[in-house]
């Protein structure tokens, strides 16, 4: 009798994903999950023979010898054991482990990838394996050692030398750099004055419309101060205009292509106010696959890590035969849209896409959480529309001429939707040229002749650039080649742990922390935090992986100028202990008078009287928001509930009573003068006026409260200004809500030992 086949093992790393693929490889396989490394370099230790030849000591993970046993017993029994680990670098050296570890044979151990998790490509993976990619795994190597080196190498100097418990890291320190060089070029930026002439003129009919100062006949000019405007201004007051031209146009526009990891994690942020490490979560799950109603489960979109725009041929026909379907053969583009891949891109996967485009959004939505959901919706759509029709506009120009100046009035509305049915991508740039052009103008002819009813002046100044968000520090690492699709999130998250930035608003500010520890760096480590060479050093470790560099060579060359420059700060910085400047903020302590400092403790940063131990006051850090209190003309700031929803409140407390759940603008209301206020949630919100002794005052019942059913009488009500979390998360935010506002109350109870350490 023949003995029973054996079973083939197939391990993965998340039980998420094993149980999708357990269901589409069926009877003969078994399929497990590592859950994540095994093995790695030991935590308490540098773990690297450097003078051996950078011989990293690889041990197993502690806590883990439960899964590593069931693994090893499995692979024992098992025929073939299938290395199904993510489609990376880090994948491939995870896999690399798994077999060493196991010490499974060359001949039985077999590396298998999927760039999406779907039955074809499931089966397809299984049938075609591959030996481990030895160059991928050791671009990951040095990739390992370089950030052990650099961290545990560095990181003991910065505890000697400023405060126990900080970092350094060949990206994490160049990601501070950027943040910080970007706050110095605000505080050096000098505004300059400039300004807008519109001009209201009317038809004989009484139509009226808006025109803009463009410049002279012959060329554009812009407005530098009053008295040029006032030049323009008196040359045209009471007299006529005419007419000069009237030009009619089309314009397209085409497509934003499908997303990458960076791209990705930029639109979430923009879109959702998902921050880059919970788009990944989110991204992971879908990739990894979710039960719907219907299908089982399934891998809903293709791998998130990816810096490559390419399509698969497959991908591109389903695309084009959903769309003809769904919305018409005028809709698709007419045959595939590829688009060009950066530079310095690995292209290593496709774009990330869903799996099947016919899964639409709406079709899955119940069997997804509503993170999932949005996430799915906004990766599906950007796909779809990538493939689709340009979106068509009709552009009216028309051109009025007085005294030799020109004024330039302009309407753009969509004569065909194309892409725009499925994905508005809604540039900022089409925002500021449709600004003027939302009104329709009236029926205007060349040689009409027009009465100006008013001049409007508008002073501007220009703006410093604004402070990086982590969606444009993402795209400026990209654009500066600073990481890998892997390593964005991961670095912003480390960098705010550490505290050398904060999240001020959405946008990123560096610390005193920050700005000591890059001073330092800069001084003593320019390598580390000079953004080109750790752009070229992604380049080198691109070659390791392409086979065409030797990764102990690169250890090397990197090592030799980092260990002269180790010495040399040593010996520099002997004897010497850097003290990091206290954060000033602008409120007073109520005991002594003096200004509170931002200090850092068990429950994060509150303000603290740097009088210590002789005035012990400590209090929440606040948010200043603009404008003033609309009942005394105090401060604003940005408070939060016990049921843990933001509100905003005067800065004297009871003691004047204003509360708002809307939120306070930098802009005054035209009658009153008081602060507008707009609704609070994502998107442009237009600015209203809440004193009701004002003529321009709006009723909270037409400020577009959004309505919900109460749970007690099913009935509508509206929301008392802030709007209800949505279901889906509704159970969740207000607890994580609550806790954030736990940690001011807490931070008054700070001990006197962790005020004297952190001080």
């Amino acid at each position: 009798m023949a003995a029973a086949a054996k079973t083939d093992l197939v391990i993965v790393e998340s039980p998420a994903k094993a149980k999708t693929i357990e269901r589409y490889l069926g009877d003969g396989y078994k399929v497990v999950a590592s859950m994540g490394h095994l093995r790695d370099l030991p935590k308490s230790t540098l773990g690297v023979d450097i003078e051996g030849g950078f011989v990293p000591d690889y041990q197993p993970v502690k806590g883990r010898e439960d899964v590593i046993d069931k693994l090893q017993k499995a692979s024992k029994r098992a025929g073939t054991v299938y290395l199904a680990t993510d489609p990376d670098r880090e994948g491939e050296a995870i896999s690399w482990h798994l077999k060493e570890l196991l010490s499974i044979p060359d001949g039985k151990a077999r590396r298998v990838t999927f760039n999406e998790i779907t039955k074809n490509v499931v089966r397809e993976g299984i049938a075609h394996p591959r030996d481990i990619d030895q160059d991928l795994v050791d671009a990951q190597q040095a990739r390992r050692i370089l950030d052990r080196i650099v961290g545990y190498k560095l990181s003991p100097l910065l505890w000697r030398k400023i405060r126990k418990g900080l970092s350094a890291g060949r990206v994490q320190s160049a990601a501070t750099r950027m943040v910080l060089d970007r706050e110095r070029e605000i505080q050096d930026f000098k505004p300059e004055e400039y300004w807008y002439l519109n001009a209201t003129l009317e038809t004989e009919k009484g139509e009226s419309f808006k025109a803009l100062f463009h410049g002279t006949e012959k060329k554009k000019v812009e407005l530098h101060s009053q008295a040029e405007v006032q030049t323009v201004a008196d040359a045209v007051r009471d007299k006529p205009f005419t007419v000069v031209s009237v030009a009619h146009g089309t314009k397209k526009r085409s497509p934003s292509p499908p997303f990458i990891t960076s791209t990705l994690q930029q639109e979430a942020s923009r879109r959702l106010g998902m921050t880059p490490r919970r788009t990944m979560s989110i991204a992971q799950q879908l990739y990894e696959g979710v039960d719907v109603e219907g299908e089982g489960t399934v891998g809903l979109i293709t791998y998130m890590r990816t810096d490559s725009l390419r399509l698969s041929e497959d991908a591109l026909a389903a695309a084009g035969t959903f769309i003809r379907s769904h919305y018409g053969e005028e809709y698709y583009y007419g045959k595939p849209r590829r688009y060009k891949t950066g530079s310095n891109a690995q292209d290593a996967h496709e774009a990330i896409r869903p799996t099947t485009p016919s899964l639409t959004p709406e079709k899955v939505k119940k069997s997804l959480t509503g993170e999932q959901y949005r996430l799915y919706r906004l990766i599906w759509g950007r796909f779809t529309a990538s493939q689709m029709s340009n979106a068509v506009y009709d552009n009216i120009t028309v051109d009025t001429l007085c005294e030799g100046y020109l004024f330039r009035a302009y309407h753009s509305k969509i004569a065909f939707p194309g892409y725009t049915a499925v994905y508005d991508d809604n540039r900022e740039e089409d925002e500021q040229e449709n600004e003027g052009g939302k009104k329709p103008l009236p029926e205007l002819a060349e040689g009409q002749s027009l009465s100006l009813d008013k001049l409007d002046q508008e002073q501007h100044f220009t703006a410093p650039p604004a402070r990086y968000s982590e969606a444009t520090l993402i795209r400026a690492m990209e654009e500066k080649g600073i990481g890998r699709p892997s390593t964005y999130a991961p670095t912003i998250t480390t960098i705010t742990a550490r505290e050398y930035v904060v999240k001020e608003g959405k946008y990123l500010k560096p610390t005193p922390l920050g700005e000591t520890v890059t001073k330092l760096m800069e001084e003593r480590f320019p390598d580390i935090v000079d953004v080109k060479f750790t752009a070229r050093m992604e380049d080198t470790l691109d070659q390791v992986e392409e086979g065409k560099a030797n990764w102990k060579t690169v250890l090397q060359d990197f090592y030799g100028d980092f260990a002269q420059d180790l010495d040399k700060a040593e010996e520099a910085l002997q004897g010497q202990r850097i003290k990091v400047p206290d954060e000033v903020s602008a409120e007073i302590c109520p005991n002594c008078g003096r200004n509170l400092v931002v200090k850092s403790g068990r429950f994060g940063r509150f303000l603290a009287c740097p009088g210590y131990p002789e005035c012990s006051f400590t209090m929440p850090l606040v948010v200043e928001m603009p404008g003033r209190c609309p009942k005394c003309g105090s401060r604003i700031f940005k408070r939060t509930s016990k049921k843990g929803y933001t509100y905003y409140a005067c800065e004297k407390g009871a003691a004047c009573g204003f509360m708002s759940w809307d939120v306070p603008t930098k802009e005054n209301c035209p009658v009153c003068g008081k602060t507008m206020f707009k609704l609070a949630g994502k998107g442009q919100r237009k600015p209203f006026c809440i004193n009701d002794a004002c003529s321009n005052f709006l009723p909270e019942d037409k400020r577009g409260y959004r309505r919900r059913r109460t749970a007690s009488t099913g009935s509508d009500t509206a929301a008392e200004g802030a709007a209800e979390p949505e279901k889906e998360t509704a159970a969740k935010k207000p607890a994580a809500r609550k806790t954030a506002a736990r940690k001011p109350a807490a931070a008054k109870k700070t001990s006197a030992r962790t005020k004297k350490e952190s001080s």
